[in-house]
């Protein structure tokens, strides 16, 4: 029997406000999905579908607003569908707005203990990787300086050390070293590596098609809220190319 997948995405859709924020009530919450939309909304990704096995590494192509970070925020449960459903039989890493979970006034100590905790690691976990993670993120000097101090580069290493350092067997990367300078930025691309050579589950989304090419096997690819192609990631390349490349 052919094995169960890991992510299955069925005619899924999710619409949003012009000019606002999510903000979802709890009447829309409750009330039907299929209700009227108001006049100030758009269908910001719709009428997408894809399963997922165990293992597999997919880049996300696409134009900027054409859904990528949607699709994987609908992926890690931070946002719910309107249309549709997305399943996730296991896990999820979420390297997407990586510094978003971080505590401005709690120092960078703190910080560690709180997110990894939130994802699930104990405290002895935490204890037993807090030296490889601050190392790896080469902030040895500013374990208790406030997390609201340190650079924007800075903020990024210790969130990637941190959600890297989870076990979850799915990985959401979403353009999230690029204030990293290249140096770390390879660092961070070899843990990747690691993750999907242990059997980690990778979506990726970035405009670098060498990166893309590195990483991936799979492409999806996404143009105004539509899933276009859905194949092998050089066929995918090839088709963004065609229709938006130089």
């Amino acid at each position: 029997m052919p094995a169960t997948p890991v992510i299955t995405v069925t005619d899924a859709g999710i619409r949003f406000r012009r000019n606002r924020g999510r903000g979802r009530s709890f009447k829309d919450l409750f009330s039907s999905r299929n209700r009227r939309s108001r006049p100030d909304e758009f269908w910001a990704m719709r009428h997408v579908g894809f399963t997922v096995q165990q293992g597999e590494a997919i880049g996300v192509v696409g134009r900027n607003g054409q859904g990528k970070s949607t699709l994987l925020k609908l992926v890690a449960g931070v946002l719910i569908p309107d249309e549709g459903s997305v399943r996730v039989g296991e896990g999820v890493a979420p390297l997407i707005e990586i510094t978003g979970g971080f505590v401005d006034d709690l120092t960078v100590r703190d910080n560690v203990y709180l997110t990894a905790g939130l994802h699930g690691m104990n405290r002895r976990e935490i204890d037993d990787r807090f030296d490889e993670i601050i190392d790896f993120a080469e902030i040895r000097d500013f374990v208790d300086t406030p997390y609201k101090h340190l650079s924007s580069g800075m903020k990024v290493r210790i969130a990637f050390s941190v959600i890297s350092r989870l076990e979850e067997p799915v990985v959401l990367v979403d353009e999230v070293l690029a204030v990293g300078d290249r140096a770390f930025r390879e660092k961070c691309y070899r843990r990747i590596e690691e993750m999907l050579a242990n059997g980690r589950t990778l979506f990726f989304v970035s405009h670098n098609e060498r990166d893309l090419r590195r990483f991936c096997t799979r492409g999806l690819y996404l143009d105004k809220g539509k899933l276009v192609l859905d194949g092998p990631i050089a066929d995918v390349l090839a088709a963004y190319d065609k229709d938006y490349g130089a």
